[in-house]
């Protein structure tokens, strides 16, 4: 169990899931069970095992069902808010932007669709001794759990593009993030925008720091991805950092 941390994680979770339908037509991809349980309380419970003491839910679609199913997240350990996209989707870079007063100075940013048994502790020192605006946690994929999208050289993120993919790409966005909420201060509210273009914008102004890690990701915003998972976490393994 690690020492509590001091600094809050924003979960996106407003997104359509459209990649699991049906079965989210009717609940939000946070609430599909996996191994008898909820996903997000999969989640909630590695959270609180690496020292997280607040989380904040960005959420949207079917939001409420999971404001009311997970209530405060005393259950957890943690302490939950949740901030709505409202009238519109506002993309994972306007859902932060409109959860900044929850979150503080600086925060985890986590997919809600993501499974990360990674250590939070040496990431967080890692970005307060960088001094940059933002960090990027990358694995070394070459294409294996999915398609790379950064380039990692000399411990710096040299370049991070989901769409144009030189063969030199051999990283791969791991799905979790760390900003100072100034970053966002140029972007208008209630306006949708992905987090993407505010990452690649850091990586051109060198502010976006890289942190490397070793264990490797999981996800169940896919059906195969949903598979895998729920024989990880049936089995006790999911969780498990290595040594």
């Amino acid at each position: 169990m690690s020492a509590p941390l001091d600094i809050p994680v924003a979960i996106l979770a407003g997104g359509l899931a459209t990649r699991l339908r049906p079965i989210t037509e009717k609940i939000p991809k946070s609430l599909v069970p996996i191994a008898g349980k909820p996903f997000l309380a999969h989640q909630l419970e590695l959270l609180q095992s690496r020292g997280i003491r607040r989380a904040v839910l960005c959420i949207g679609y079917l939001g409420e069902m999971i404001q009311r199913d997970f209530g405060d997240g005393n259950a957890f350990g943690l302490r939950l808010d949740y901030s709505f996209d409202g009238p519109k989707p506002l993309g994972t870079g306007g859902a932060i932007k409109r959860a900044l007063p929850l979150l503080g100075n600086e925060f985890f940013v986590l997919y809600g669709d993501s499974y990360l048994p990674v250590e939070y502790r040496p990431i967080a020192e890692f970005f307060r001794h960088s001094g940059k605006l933002g960090c990027m946690t990358v694995y070394r994929n070459e294409g294996r759990y999915d398609t790379s999208n950064v380039v990692f050289r000399d411990g710096e993120i040299a370049v991070y593009d989901k769409k144009n993919r030189p063969p030199e790409m051999r990283h791969i966005d791991y799905g979790l993030s760390l900003f100072k909420a100034a970053v966002f201060n140029s972007y208008s509210a209630d306006q949708p925008f992905d987090l993407a273009e505010v990452m690649s914008k850091l990586v051109r102004q060198k502010q976006l720091a890289g942190f490397e890690v070793r264990e490797r990701f999981y996800e169940m915003g896919s059906p195969a991805g949903l598979s895998e998972l729920e024989t990880l976490l049936k089995t006790g393994k999911a969780g498990m950092t290595k040594p």
